[in-house]
Order: C-alpha cells, then structure tokens, then sequence
C-alpha cells in the first residue's frame, strides 16, 4: 500500500464527491509537508477552515490553505515555496503546477497561488476496496485545484501554538490557536462581504465552535475588525457590542442560501433540520470569551 492508499484509507468514501474532498485533502497535507520542509512555518502560521479540519477535527471539508505572517513583511514572496511543494508531490509520482494569482488592487495585503494537478485521478493508481469502481466513474479530465492565501499585513495580537501531522510523514507546523481561530471566523461571519451570496460554511463553522466550548479572542477580532475598517480605531468591542453584531447579522441571514452552499462539503445533512435564525441566536447566547 502506498502514501496515498494509507491516507485514503482513513476516509468513509460513497460517492465521487467525496473521493475529490478526499483527494483535495491528501493533497493539501503534502503541500503543508512541502511548506514544512521549505521552512515556511518559522514566518507564517495556519490557519482557517482547513487547519481546523486537519488539526482539529471539524467535520466538514475545507478548499483552501490560508496562513497568516507571525509578523508584517509587505515584500514577503511566497514563490520562494513552490520548489519545495512540487518536490513532495513528485516524489510521489504526482505532477502539479503552481500559479501566482496577480493582485486586483495595489493595497492587496494577500498574496494568492493556486496549486493545480497536471494528471487525471487515476494516473493515482488507488486500487483499495471497493475504491477502484469509484474512481473508475470519473472523468478522466479531472483536475484538482487547491487555492492557498498568505495574509503579508496581518492583524496581530492571536497566539499560536506547535501541531504535528503523521502523514505522510511526522512533521509539525505552526497554528493559531482555537481562540484566534475563532476569531478569525466570527470575523468573516460578521464582515464578509458577499453582496448576495452567502457562506454557509462561515455559520457551520460557528455552530461548531461553540459545541466545542471554544472561547473566543475578542482582542483578536477586534484587531481584525478595526483592520478592515469596520470598527473604528481605538474603539474597544466589548462582549454586548459583539452581541448585538450578531443579532443584526443573523437578522438578515437566508438561512436556505446558507445550507445550499455548504451542503456539499458536509457528510450528515441532518444537522440542518435545526437551522433556523432562533438557533443561530441559541448559540451566540452562549458563546464563551477570554
């Protein structure tokens, strides 16, 4: 059995979508292995929706890797990278590409690429199980894409904390911890701007929080309120504040809009039968804080 047979083996597989998630996950740990070996993690840390589904166990899947810098570098290059992720995945028999996105706006803080395998899914060779059938049923053209994010201007003040990964070798990277995590979440929850999307997986994540007894970084989400322009400088979001933000938002939440965006990332659909605005306001009641 190889890396990418054992990785898979730990996944309850039915369907095609769920060999992609699986896949796109497999893939994103061995660029994190790239990004380890490279010494990435001495500068940057983890974190968003995939660190915490592959550090912490929430149980939905992710698309993208997001990293913060521990500290402001405007002229961080994140090129200097890529050689060490395309050596993992060819050392594994697998070829991939990596692409700069180019900044819309000459005061972008973020420094995008996206990592792109150059070779269908089953140039893999996965033959585990009954996985053989599933991957026979996809197209052939089929390429995986994963997006990663490096925020160069971060809003500080968060806290990180040491995590190891087993496979496809033990290794360890730099996280936020749950608290800035957090955070980070209810930072897009509150002040992303979708016009008239909505991102289901933002309200998933917050009802998973809260589940978990996370408590929540309030100084950090302020920072990052205040970063980007909305609350005020020098103005100090206490717990009430925060509160009635969270009233107002979930005020005008389309609650069906919200699960049809998440739907496909999530595995057990009946968590939805409780989604409603009175829930989402159960749970801000009882949100912790440090």
């Amino acid at each position: 059995m190889n890396i990418i047979e054992q990785m898979l083996s730990k996944y309850d597989i039915s369907s095609e979508n769920e060999v992609i998630n699986a896949l796109k996950e497999i893939f994103q740990e061995i660029a994190l292995l790239g990004l380890y070996r490279g010494g990435f993690f001495n500068k940057a840390a983890f974190y968003g929706g995939t660190s915490l589904r592959i550090l912490y166990g929430l149980n939905r899947f992710s698309e993208d890797l997001d990293f913060t810098l521990l500290e402001k570098n405007s002229s961080f290059n994140i090129e200097h990278y890529f050689k060490y992720i395309t050596e993992e995945f060819e050392a594994l028999g697998i070829t991939v590409s990596i692409n700069t996105k180019e900044k819309r706006s000459k005061v972008s803080n973020i420094t995008s690429a996206f990592l792109k395998n150059d070779t269908s899914i089953h140039t893999l060779d996965i033959k585990t199980g009954d996985l053989e059938n599933i991957l026979g049923g996809i197209h052939s053209g089929k390429r995986l894409k994963i997006k990663f994010e490096v925020d160069t201007n971060p809003p500080l003040k968060f806290q990180t904390e040491a995590k190891t990964l087993l496979m496809p070798v033990t290794f360890n990277i730099v996280s936020m911890t749950l608290p800035n995590l957090y955070a980070g979440k209810m930072h897009a929850v509150l002040c992303r701007n979708l016009k008239t999307r909505v991102k289901g997986r933002d309200w998933f994540d917050f009802e998973w929080y809260v589940k978990q007894n996370t408590k929540l970084n309030l100084e950090h989400l302020q920072e990052r309120m205040i970063e980007s322009g909305d609350l005020e400088s020098n103005t100090k979001l206490i717990e009430k504040r925060f509160v009635e933000f969270m009233n107002s938002k979930i005020d005008t939440l389309n609650i069906e809009k919200a699960i049809e965006e998440v739907r496909p990332f999530i595995m057990d659909h009946s968590i939805f039968n409780f989604w409603t605005k009175d829930y989402f306001r159960l749970l801000t009641r009882k949100i912790q804080f440090i």
